[in-house]
């Protein structure tokens, strides 16, 4: 089966990274990449142990320090990072990263202070990356820093752009004799102009880029990703504050250099460079708008009066309640929530520390003013519509609302936040029209921007039903809602091509391929905590509807199957998502999984797949199904073809899996 597209930047921000090269990764990469690419922070356990690798464009090695690197890496990371981009992937390595990526690394080899040198494993730039390339450096200061000027030479198949722009540098390498290397896949991207302070060998490479099985790798030695108004001026004498200014005169060039560097490696920038959006207010609304008020009265065992504000201040997260007054209207004190973020260097501020505004409407519902992405009034009609259409009576999922423009995520806002989670009623659901920290299994991040469809749904499950209907199963039952509440949406949307991939993905046929290929539209994550005799659970979906890159959208099915249906709304589609599960999760309590079974099977990528099970030898299986009781993956051995009787049972949680390449492997 081909592999699917990726969606997930991964900078990775541990052991032996700098907090300005992080800070200034993500900061270019979120403004270069969204909304189209999830752009996050990983950690060395997360690459070394979480199944990243299918899911991952782009995996970013920032600047700081190469031999803290191979600590953490040698072996099994190494090996991790070799097979992504053998197999694929694209990876960046940044000054430090360039060293550390290069076959043999030579860095102030006669400075008893600062040497370091010797082999590495990685080897993606088959020489020696050699510095400083300009005398200087000192760690944890600007005094080595520089703003060289970096001669483009060329970018892209068979393109050429020639301009030259000064750049940050502090501490990197030349990459040794790269123009001699052609024979093995070597392009010299750009080079230093002027004289270098070591031995570059037959040219001054700055920037390499090297194809490695079927992905890409560039190494560099300079810092492109930096950006000059980020840099703080004070944190250098007289003469750093000329690097600054020549790096900010050439922000333009920078830039453009950044997006030749992604076009290279296969990935497309925003035609923009707009920084991510911030925090909106959340706002809480019900089927009936007088429950509100029920519901805040609820909460008041948890909330704190501070001056004038009204707090909710829990594990993760502090809520600022908004309440009318008596004439209508609403007061609330947006300080707290916009210092944070006006500060034009906190591009990756804590989200979590700053406050929410939640907004109760208990009198009505909100303007189209004060949510132009979500139109309320639409939910609840669909709502109730899809409710009198059913022979369930499904009457909680939906009926109390969460929304927000923009949020970290809903799952974590509710799920992280255990005082206000225990306070809300059975089926309240939070949506989102853009998440900037969105959760998925592993360290897989949720690509959220405008145009997904992102929810989740708060539900209480009874210990005693586990019996019969295993809380493990739920996940598999969203999923089976989200498809049939697709397919069930209107009359003529039967036919939309989406399916399941185990555990808890959404996949559906490309429209832009000739041959059968699937792509990721969607991901379902269930957190799950337990008291009082029940298991809370915290339901979040996420959707693609309206998004067109890099995957493929709903609305793109629809008008492959057939231009002439309406085109879904997320409003419509919430609903009837809503109502399925619903549907189907009542029915579930009542006679648990066996009823849903066939049906989940028609709708899933994997029946009779042949997949190997790297951790058990490399024992050939063929997948059959799921195990009634505990949800367990069944994979029958194969010897040549032919069964040889051993079943092997695996779970969602204790491997990772990539079943289009035809893996399966237990995590380490």
């Amino acid at each position: 089966m081909p592999p699917v597209k990726a969606m997930n930047v991964l900078i990775y921000a541990g052991n032996g990274t700098t907090a300005e090269s992080v800070r200034h990764c993500v900061h270019s990469f979120r403004r270069l990449l969204s909304p189209h690419f999830a752009v996050s922070t990983v950690t060395a356990d997360a690459i070394l142990k979480e199944p990243w690798m299918s899911t991952c464009a782009l995996l970013v090695l920032p600047g700081g320090a190469d031999l803290p690197y191979c600590r953490t890496f040698n072996g099994a990371g190494n090996r991790r990072i070799s097979q992504y981009v053998r197999q694929g992937g694209s990876f960046i390595g940044f000054c430090a990263g360039g060293y550390y990526a290069s076959k043999q690394c030579e860095f102030e080899p006669n400075n008893l202070k600062l040497a370091v040198v010797g082999s590495r494993e990685l080897a993606f730039f088959p020489g020696t990356c050699r510095g400083a390339a300009f005398t200087g450096f000192e760690y944890a200061s600007e005094n080595g820093a520089r703003a060289p000027t970096i001669c483009v030479l060329a970018m892209g198949e068979g393109k050429k752009e020639e301009f030259s722009f000064k750049c940050y540098f502090n501490g990197g390498g030349v990459f040794v004799d790269a123009g001699k290397l052609k024979d093995q896949g070597v392009e010299v991207l750009a080079s230093y102009e002027g004289e270098l302070d070591v031995d570059g060998g037959d040219g001054k490479a700055a920037v390499i880029y090297r194809k490695i099985g079927e992905g890409g790798v560039i190494l560099t030695g300079p810092h492109p990703e930096f950006i000059g108004s980020h840099l703080r001026k004070s944190n250098g004498g007289p003469e750093y504050s000329k690097v600054v200014d020549a790096i900010i005169e050439d922000e333009e060039k920078r830039v453009r250099f950044l997006k030749c560097l992604l076009r290279k490696l296969g990935i497309e920038a925003s035609a923009t460079n707009m920084p991510p959006p911030r925090l909106s207010r959340v706002h809480l609304t019900a089927a009936h708008p007088s429950d509100v008020a029920k519901l805040v009265d609820r909460l008041q065992d948890i909330i704190t009066i501070q001056g004038e504000m009204t707090k909710i201040i829990d594990d993760n997260d502090t809520f600022i309640l908004e309440q009318e007054s008596s004439n209508g209207s609403y007061s609330f004190c947006t300080k707290d929530l916009t210092d944070a973020l006006d500060d034009p260097e906190n591009d990756i501020v804590d989200y979590n520390e700053v406050p929410k505004s939640l907004h109760a409407h208990s009198s009505g519902l909100p303007s189209n003013e004060e949510t132009p992405f979500f139109d309320h009034k639409s939910f609840y009609e669909n709502l109730w519509t899809y409710r009198h259409q059913s022979r369930s009576l499904p009457s909680q999922f939906g009926t109390f609302m969460l929304y927000g423009e923009t949020v970290t995520s809903t799952n974590t806002m509710l799920d992280k936040n255990p005082k206000l989670l225990e306070h809300l009623p059975n089926g309240l659901t939070f949506a989102a029209t853009t998440q900037l920290a969105g959760r998925g299994r592993g360290n897989n991040v949720w690509i959220s921007p405008k145009g997904c469809m992102i929810f989740s749904t708060v539900i209480r499950h009874a210990q005693e039903l586990n019996i019969t209907a295993p809380v493990m199963f739920v996940q598999y039952l969203v999923g089976l809602a989200v498809v049939e509440g697709i397919k069930s949406y209107a009359p003529g949307y039967e036919g939309i091509p989406v399916r399941l991939k185990w555990p808890n993905d959404i996949y559906a046929r490309d429209p832009t391929s000739a041959t059968e290929s699937f792509v990721k539209i969607g991901g379902i994550l269930v957190n799950s905590s337990y008291q009082s005799n029940q298991f809370h659970l915290v339901v979040g979906v996420g959707i693609n509807t309206h998004n067109e890159a890099p995957t493929t959208s709903l609305n793109l099915l629809r008008a492959a199957l057939n231009p002439s249906l309406p085109e879904f709304t997320q409003e419509k589609l919430l609903a009837r998502v809503l109502v399925t599960f619903e549907e189907m999760y009542l029915k579930f309590c009542r006679s648990g999984w066996e009823p849903f079974e066939q049906l989940y099977y028609r709708h899933w990528l994997h029946t009779g797949q042949q997949v190997t099970l790297e951790m058990e030898g490399s024992v050939k299986g063929r997948v059959v199904g799921i195990t009634r009781d505990w949800g367990l993956l069944k994979v029958e051995e194969l010897d040549q073809e032919r069964l040889t009787g051993k079943t092997w049972t695996l779970m969602s949680d204790g491997n990772s899996f990539d079943f289009f390449k035809g893996l399966l492997k237990r995590k380490s």
